[in-house]
């Protein structure tokens, strides 16, 4: 029974993941038939990807006050009907609305999953075990994206890959309505206040790298003030004083940030370059993409069972250091220098995340209460998914058009250094945080 709920749970972050990676592939399909700009296939991605890292902490929180069970099955349901409006979508600006509902039935299922996995499997020990399963059936996503993106996109057009959400979609919920026991209400309250000035803070980023403009800052950091004031007053805070007092618990959500924002950045940048400099079609970029995104998704179960029995600090230490040397590779890559000079860099990176991910994770939960483990797995990934929006936003503005080889190339040795640089500090967070 412990297992099916495993699976079930697996199963709803996979097509969390599938969503990011199988729309990166098809980027440049979806701006030739929609004659979009660079900076909406940056949209296309971060409007998914912002409103799931603005709303993860409420999610969490709805979570822990309604049941788990019943938030999964309602952010399921979202997800399904938003991957059907994508599919249908006539312009840019409609397959954006939708992606953004994407991300808010995300939000929704996403930090459940994590809250119910950890109640599932109380003692430390299986919950990393635990955790490493999910985090390797979430990584799966990351290989089978670009590969069934690349072959649908080939065969039946973009608009196939979110068809295929909501077959999925209608199975997880059958399972999640026999398997997931249900959950009371525990009276705690939805910052509702908190969960909007974070929204209005991260878009207002994202927005100001894109677009380039300078009064999305000003935007950002009144947000960011409106969100401390408020959650000074609230109730049952969004995030909760007492977690920021776990060192370790703020150490391992700074390396996720650092990891995601180098990482789901690097996937934008890399396919960009294999099939706008180097001239790949979809289905051969997902393939060549294929030696990063194996190992990530192989090492997460192995890497959640090495955590258990050593710590998350050797593995976390170990895969930001694999990381780092890998995106300074990006400094050999020119016009003209082939997969060979290009692949270190994305199986480095593929290698660093997949010893990183399940440490990370389990770094974060084990540093709180358990009872507020749905709050902290909605303030991990919301660091996670934060931080990746604002990777593709930054190295997609540092890279530029892939049509000017020259400037692209220059743009990819300045994230290659950026990327490499914020590793070393992660590291060095790691080493002083993280027991």
């Amino acid at each position: 029974m412990r297992t099916a709920v495993l699976l079930t749970m697996c199963a709803g972050m996979f097509l969390v993941q599938l969503d990011v990676t199988v729309v990166n592939i098809a980027l440049p399909a979806i701006g030739a038939q929609l004659h979009a700009s660079l900076s909406a296939l940056q949209w296309i991605v971060d409007g998914y990807t912002v409103v799931l890292a603005a709303l993860l902490l409420c999610g969490g929180a709805i979570g822990d006050a309604f049941g788990h069970r019943r938030v999964v099955t309602m952010g399921l349901a979202a997800f399904g009907v938003a991957s059907a409006g994508c599919a249908l979508a006539p312009s840019t600006g409609v397959l954006v609305g939708f992606r953004v509902l994407q991300g808010i039935g995300a939000a929704l299922l996403l930090p459940g999953t994590l809250a119910v996995i950890t109640r599932t499997f109380p003692e430390r020990r299986e919950q990393a075990r635990a955790l490493g399963i999910w985090a390797g059936v979430s990584a799966l996503a990351l290989p089978a994206g670009p590969l069934l993106g690349g072959l649908l996109v080939d065969l039946a057009g973009w608009r196939s890959l979110f068809w295929i959400n909501p077959p999925l979609v209608a199975v997880a919920i059958v399972a999640c309505l026999r398997l997931v026991p249900r959950t009371g209400r525990t009276g705690r309250r939805v910052d509702v206040g908190g969960a909007v000035t974070t929204a209005i803070a991260l878009a207002a980023v994202v927005f100001g790298v894109i677009e380039r403009a300078p009064v999305a800052a000003v935007v950002a950091v009144a947000a960011v003030v409106a969100f401390v004031v408020v959650e000074r007053r609230a109730a049952d805070p969004m995030l909760p004083p007492e977690l920021l007092r776990s060192r370790q618990f703020a150490g391992a959500n700074l390396v996720a940030g650092a990891m995601n924002f180098a990482g789901q950045g690097s996937i934008l940048v890399l396919t960009l370059y294999l099939q706008g400099v180097l001239g790949h079609p979809p289905l051969a970029a997902a393939v060549l993409m294929l030696p990063g995104f194996l190992p990530l998704a192989l090492l997460a179960p192995v890497t959640g069972r090495l955590t258990g029995r050593f710590g998350p600090r050797p593995l976390m230490i170990a895969g930001l250091a694999v990381g780092a040397v890998s995106m300074l590779n990006l400094l050999r890559v020119g016009t003209g220098t082939g997969y060979g000079t290009f692949v270190p860099t994305w199986a480095g990176l593929g290698l660093g995340m997949g010893v990183l991910t399940a440490a990370v994770v389990a770094a974060a939960v084990g540093g709180v209460p358990g009872d507020r483990a749905g709050v902290a797995s909605g303030v991990n990934n919301t660091a996670r998914q934060a931080s990746g929006s604002i990777g593709v936003a930054v190295l997609g503005t540092l890279v530029g058009e892939p049509v000017r080889h020259g400037a692209f190339v220059s743009g990819m040795h300045t994230a290659g250094v950026l990327g490499a640089a914020l590793w070393v500090v992660a590291i060095a967070i790691t080493a002083g945080t993280v027991r």
